[in-house]
């Protein structure tokens, strides 16, 4: 029972029927990302000046901030993400700890030895009060219209125009 358990951790050195199964560096990188993405209090991912032109180029990188380096039996991350504002950075920081490294070790088995998280900005959402503040101007917009749609009309009243002063 006990050998089981440890071949089933070293997953990388498991022989299966005359092969081994070997982890890309994005694939785990790839898993880093999405469980990052699941944390509250995380803004982005942030990457370097390389990531942010590939990104403009129209290649979208999922794994934009996330470095892996993969062994045998063990992994190690490093991650750089934008904090929201008004979150605890060391505990946002803590679950993106948790998160993958769990994540890591459930998908794939290999032990995660460390995750370094470099907090490369702290994001203000001003995108959030945009779009709340154009839903209002929308509603208010629409409830003017449906006040003047239901407003019976005025009838308008001839009036004659004024003789002109000068003469």
């Amino acid at each position: 029972m006990s050998e089981e358990k440890k071949a089933s951790t070293e997953v990388s050195k498991v022989e299966a029927e005359g092969g081994r199964i070997v982890f890309a560096d994005e694939v785990v990188a790839t898993i880093a990302a999405l469980a990052v993405s699941d944390v509250e209090g995380v803004s982005a991912v942030s990457g370097g000046m390389v990531e942010g032109i590939t990104e403009m180029l129209g290649k979208k990188n999922l794994t934009k901030g996330v470095k892996v380096e993969v062994g045998q039996e063990e992994a190690a991350v490093d991650i750089s993400v934008s904090i929201k504002y008004g979150y605890k950075i060391k505990e946002v920081c803590e679950k993106i700890q948790e998160s993958v490294k769990s994540a890591i070790e459930n998908m794939t088995g290999l032990r995660v030895v460390e995750i370094n998280v470099f907090v490369q900005s702290v994001v203000f959402e001003p995108a959030e009060q945009e779009t709340s503040r154009a839903a209002k101007r929308k509603e208010k917009e629409k409830a003017k219209e449906t006040k003047e749609k239901e407003a019976p009309p005025v009838a308008a009243e001839l009036v004659e125009p004024e003789p002109p002063r000068v003469k």
